[in-house]
């Protein structure tokens, strides 16, 4: 990417740019500090930018602020939606080693601060697994239901997010009923998943993938936007080239409430991510 006089444009060691290394770009400063430009193609719908979109942009700070190359932990707390547009992030480290290392990110806009990391960084391996959770049976992804390709069934009240043009999904049909008025009544969602224009997973991709379905509720017959309120994820692999596959699992739905437990396997079947959300129950 082309670089300007007084700063620096990160991006992955991919040899092309791709949307997602774009929209993610975070760019040093002449002060030193960090900053970069949200992307209003990431939405979730009015606007709103996808908090696993935020997550990527923060962890591309964070590894830029690390001795070590891979995003492992990262804890946000979203205090609101921020803008569109250029932003600060701010690094304040913690201890370091030779494993890893801690630091707390800030996202602010011209409103300020919007959302809060504890970020633990450190280097992924694509090693064998000893031991990790089986991936579920699947059909596959051309056989499942494309939210992109599906835009006019949207329930009513309900935008299709900018977000489905960029992160191509594929819901397994046995949790797509809510998508054809015909709610399962189970908070869970599965599909493959991968970037639109191709680009291949890698840790900070996994960063938006662990926020990248429709909230669970939906599932339910609860439509509408679910904000996030916290999210961590554990990025515990280098995923293999290919799809992805992407369950989300909610245990209680009350009081306004919603958890959701994401697991992510790449394309052979090793599990690669974590996550756990609150968020706020659609109204």
């Amino acid at each position: 990417m082309e670089s300007h006089p007084g700063t620096l444009i990160v991006v992955p060691q991919n040899e092309q740019t791709t949307a997602f290394d774009t929209a993610t770009a975070v760019r040093r400063t002449e002060g030193g500090g960090l900053g970069a430009d949200l992307d209003p193609g990431w939405d979730v719908g009015g606007g709103i930018l996808n908090g696993g979109y935020l997550l990527s942009v923060v962890g591309r700070a964070a590894v830029l602020e690390s001795p070590h190359a891979h995003p492992v932990a990262m804890s946000a707390s979203y205090l609101r939606a921020p803008a569109a547009g250029p932003v600060t992030l701010t690094v304040e480290p913690g201890p370091s080693g030779r494993t890893l290392a801690h630091s707390l990110i800030t996202l602010a806009d011209a409103g300020g601060p919007a959302l809060t990391v504890q970020a633990t960084t450190a280097t992924l391996t694509s090693a064998p697994s000893d031991y990790g959770h089986p991936m579920p049976d699947v059909p596959p992804a051309e056989e499942c239901f494309s939210i992109a390709e599906h835009r006019d069934l949207a329930p009513p009240g309900v935008q299709v997010p900018g977000l489905s043009l960029k992160v191509d999904s594929r819901i397994d049909i046995a949790t797509a009923g809510w998508a054809f008025g015909q709610p399962s009544g189970e908070p869970v969602l599965r599909a493959w998943m991968r970037f639109a224009d191709g680009r291949e997973p890698d840790p900070l991709a996994l960063l938006t993938f662990a926020d990248a379905l429709p909230p669970t509720s939906f599932a339910m017959g609860a439509m509408g936007w679910a904000p996030t309120v916290q999210l961590q994820v554990l990025v515990r692999a280098l995923p293999a080239p290919g799809w992805c596959l992407v369950e989300a699992r909610s245990s209680e739905i009350s009081g306004g409430w919603i958890d959701e437990d994401y697991r992510i396997w790449d394309s052979t079947g090793r599990l690669v991510a974590q996550s756990r959300q609150l968020a706020r129950a659609p109204r």
